[in-house]
């Protein structure tokens, strides 16, 4: 296809494989390559998504030609390196969350993508999904009057051994950075930008947190009270209030199939709010929109946003105590 948009993706675990997978039920997107440190893995990689190409190392898949947006599904500490390499190679961004591990490393990769108008975006799918856009519709109709309260949560029983990556603070680990994002940034979307913020935690044996509570207030007003468990499997859902009544994002809000409204005199209606494919799809199709007509960040996903989530979730991670090998590079 000559219109077609050709995808490099950096890691092959379950992240990657979810988003190759979305690829192909995206009609003008072609895998061109993929890239693993290890050249067996990225072979295997290629074999099952069909991939044209396979690299050994991340640097020969950003050096090489026909690529035109790499996606980044690498462990969270490697995401700012990656970047930062894709892009002064010239290719597009679209990097899973969290964005960076911190916001000075954020900084750095939104400030070369920048200088050389080179399009990036945070790959928070969530925002691209048929029952965020419709809650987010429904709020800004008025219908549930002036919103103040947004409550989320998102946690699941996490049985891993302790070196595995959501533990693994050399990886990156801990319930905030994999989980609390999420609720994060919807509650921040609906609300508006934080300005005060309080967080509690409970710390694991290896150092990172297992369970993080956080209460934000928005510039707008209101407030939210967000989540985030690798010990509880919780009902994940979001609720946003107005005067008026209330939007509730479906059990789970991440794949919320539908959305309900319930208003201040008892009715209630639910609207189906189907997504395609696994859903990752949807942030495909946003990305590609903006990179065709030469835009360097997503409208609704946009690089200044990303930026101040971070900043709230170094002053979250100030409040209970976890730090990381990156808080300390210079």
């Amino acid at each position: 296809m000559a219109d077609a948009v050709r995808w490099g993706i950096l890691g092959t675990g379950k992240i990657a494989k979810a988003f190759a997978n979305a690829l192909k039920d995206v009609p003008d997107a072609v895998l061109a390559a993929v890239a693993s440190r290890s050249l067996d893995k990225a072979q295997a990689f290629a074999g099952e998504f069909g991939a044209a190409a396979a690299f050994g190392s991340y640097e020969e898949l950003a050096a090489a030609d026909g690529i035109d947006l790499v996606y980044i599904g690498t462990p969270h500490p490697q995401h700012a390196d990656n970047a930062l390499m894709a892009l002064r190679a010239g290719k597009g961004v679209l990097c899973e969350k969290p964005f960076a591990m911190n916001l000075r490393e954020a900084e750095q990769m939104v400030t070369l993508a920048r200088s050389k108008r080179l399009f990036m975006m945070e790959a928070m799918w969530t925002r691209y999904l048929p029952a965020f856009l419709e809650t987010k519709r429904i709020v800004e109709s008025g219908e549930i009057g002036k919103v103040s309260q947004v409550v989320a949560d998102f946690g699941f029983t996490a049985s891993f051994g302790p070196e595995h990556r959501v533990f693994n603070p050399e990886l990156g680990g801990g319930a905030l950075l994999d989980l609390g994002i999420y609720p994060l940034s919807i509650a921040a979307a609906l609300l508006g930008p934080v300005e005060e913020i309080k967080a509690q935690a409970v710390m694991g044996p290896t150092g990172v947190d297992v369970q993080t509570g956080f209460t934000l207030k928005h510039a707008g007003g209101g407030m939210s009270v967000c989540s985030c468990s690798f010990l509880a499997r919780t009902p994940c859902e979001l609720t946003v209030s107005g005067e008026k009544g209330s939007v509730r994002m479906n059990t789970m809000f991440h794949r919320a199939k539908t959305v309900t409204v319930t208003l201040e005199d008892g009715r209630s209606r639910t609207i189906d709010t189907p997504y395609l494919g696994n859903g990752y799809v949807h942030e495909v199709i946003e990305a590609q929109r903006c990179w065709r007509e030469g835009l360097i960040e997503s409208p609704s996903m946009k690089m200044e946003e990303t930026l101040a989530l971070m900043g709230v979730m170094d002053e979250i991670r100030r409040q209970i105590g976890l730090t990381y090998k990156a808080d300390q590079a210079r």
